[in-house]
């Protein structure tokens, strides 16, 4: 094997670019951030993390697949309250009840609650909630080909019903407050700084994990016939292939990693409440996806954690008016790097060849010469790869 030229060959080729980018950006989360931050800013970078995991399964269902999903709040409400219910169990003690509980006049605990004692059955529900309702969801929807704005607004309404629903049950879910006041989180202390940067590079293992596991999904097989459903269903539809069932493994995906990065949220943040589910934060995960690059899963990822850092710092030294600053930031974006931060890039390429076209001499022919077949329409390179190896 010859690895020298094997090497050049990746060096020329630009694949080492992601492997390389991958692992300067791992550098940078496990062992700078650390070193550099102070617990506090340490805790609000493993909260951005948090989204940046909901909105790696946003980058799935959205940029490959295009399904706009409007109701990630509930996913993540689903994984946030499911570990949330344990660890107020657990502060409590075995046969007491949770305090809000005892505020609200519950004098047994509720037969829904029980089960979540156990700490695998917690971690297990993380996972199988959300991925449950989303695959029932996308089944039934897309089994009757619903898909666009109408797909769009039925995830909004199921999160404002599912926001309803919670602040209803009191003495269930703790109503508006949620719950709050955790202590530790299997083992860890929650006040301790210590065991505080332990969670963090959970949290940051977990986001690489997914984020390789997502990024070798998009590179195989089904990812392409993601991409050629999202360009062209009624074409893969043809081709023999049920879009219904591709578009509900990418849509229950993205639901489980929103029901994840809502179980970590809990002991990173210390709450979890309707106010972070409903419709305008399950808006801001998309902002966020925008902003960084839908096309792309690692500008879902970017996108997460720089809107969210924006926040924080427009919050922070313009109380009074660090909403309007938010909005025109993603207006900014939105109008003048259109495939998100990651594009810009591109961008810039394709800015300076037109520079460079336009300074050609005089009678030099800036289009293409035309070859034989040209003139057939173009079509998405994707459904043109399902098409072939459905011939084959």
């Amino acid at each position: 094997m010859n690895t020298p030229g094997l090497l050049g060959r990746r060096l020329k080729s630009g694949r080492w670019r992601g492997p390389a980018g991958f692992l300067a950006v791992a550098l940078l989360v496990l062992a700078v951030a650390p070193a550099t931050l102070s617990p506090f800013r340490l805790e609000l970078l493993a909260k951005y993390l948090c989204f940046a995991i909901a909105a790696l399964g946003i980058g799935l269902a959205w940029g490959k697949g295009g399904m706009l999903t409007l109701g990630q709040g509930v996913f993540f409400g689903l994984g946030g309250y499911a570990m949330a219910m344990h660890l107020k169990l657990a502060e409590a003690g075995p046969g007491e009840l949770p305090d809000f509980m005892v505020w609200s006049g519950v004098e047994e605990l509720p037969l829904l609650w029980e089960p979540f004692r156990q700490p695998w059955f917690a971690g297990l529900m993380v996972v199988v909630l959300p991925g449950t309702v989303a695959a029932l969801l996308g089944l039934l929807v897309f089994g009757r080909r619903v898909r666009g704005a109408y797909f769009a607004i039925l995830t909004q309404a199921l999160a404002a019903a599912f926001v309803i629903w919670l602040v209803g049950e009191q003495g269930l879910t703790g109503g508006t407050n949620g719950l709050t006041n955790f202590s530790s989180f299997f083992g860890l202390d929650l006040a301790s700084d210590a065991d505080r940067r332990v969670l963090y590079f959970a949290v940051a293992a977990v986001l690489g994990l997914m984020y390789l596991g997502f990024r070798h999904l998009v590179a195989s097989r089904y990812g392409r016939l993601l991409v050629a459903v999202r360009d062209g269903e009624d074409r893969v539809r043809f081709l023999g292939y049920d879009p219904a069932v591709v578009k509900t493994v990418a849509f229950t995906l993205s639901a489980i990693s929103a029901g994840i990065a809502g179980a970590l949220f809990v002991p990173v943040v210390g709450i979890i409440s309707p106010a972070l589910l409903g419709v305008v934060p399950s808006l801001e995960l998309v902002f966020a996806v925008a902003v960084g690059g839908r096309y792309v899963l690692a500008g879902a990822v970017l996108g997460a954690v720089l809107l969210n850092y924006a926040k924080t710092t427009f919050s922070e030294n313009f109380a009074d008016g660090w909403l309007y600053l938010q909005g025109a930031l993603f207006i900014a974006v939105m109008a003048y790097a259109p495939k998100g931060v990651v594009g810009l890039a591109g961008q810039i390429r394709d800015f300076a060849a037109t520079r460079r076209l336009g300074r050609q001499p005089a009678g030099a022919s800036s289009r293409p010469t035309r070859g034989p077949g040209d003139d057939e329409p173009a079509r998405p390179a994707e459904a043109v790869d399902v098409e072939k190896e459905a011939v084959a």
